[in-house]
């Protein structure tokens, strides 16, 4: 399984990826983290949100594998305790397929991306800097991981 992270916006702060790859080499063989970033259409093109938003989600669109499992990531979606994510991760292990994780930029994602989701899930009902969601859904999973593997890092 892989786990493909598609993160609206681009040029981050070095400590931004390297808290991202922090998390993303520790996890195993079986499940590793890729992330992709999306660059954000300009906002300063005299296009409406909707647009650029609808831009943006075609180009995600176009680089989501076929049949992966897809989860938007949102402060309005459900939220999960580690120990739930850990058993969702460990049902769609079983399931077989590449799950991917949509961030959006400052404007969100495109509602058609939400809509298809099979989850939205939200890391906090704060809104929190896009790229700090990166770090910390990698954080999420590779704890998500070590708690399915019996691993000594989630200890709750």
């Amino acid at each position: 399984m892989k786990f493909l992270v598609y993160a609206v916006g681009h040029k981050m702060p070095e400590w931004i990826a390297a808290g991202f790859q922090e998390y993303a080499k520790r996890m195993p063989r079986e499940a590793n983290i890729e992330l992709l970033e999306i660059k954000p259409e300009r906002r300063d093109s005299g296009k409406k949100v909707e647009q650029l938003l609808a831009a943006e989600g075609a180009r995600i669109r176009a680089l989501l594998p076929s049949n992966c499992r897809l989860v938007v990531m949102d402060e309005r979606g459900s939220q999960w305790t580690t120990a739930g994510l850990a058993h969702a991760i460990g049902s769609w292990m079983k399931d077989g397929g590449d799950t991917a994780f949509l961030i959006g930029g400052a404007d969100g994602l495109d509602p058609a991306l939400r809509n298809a989701a099979d989850e939205v899930l939200a890391l906090s009902a704060l809104t929190l800097p896009h790229g700090l969601v990166r770090i910390l859904l990698a954080e999420q999973l590779y704890r998500a991981i070590s708690l399915i593997k019996g691993h000594p890092y989630h200890r709750a």
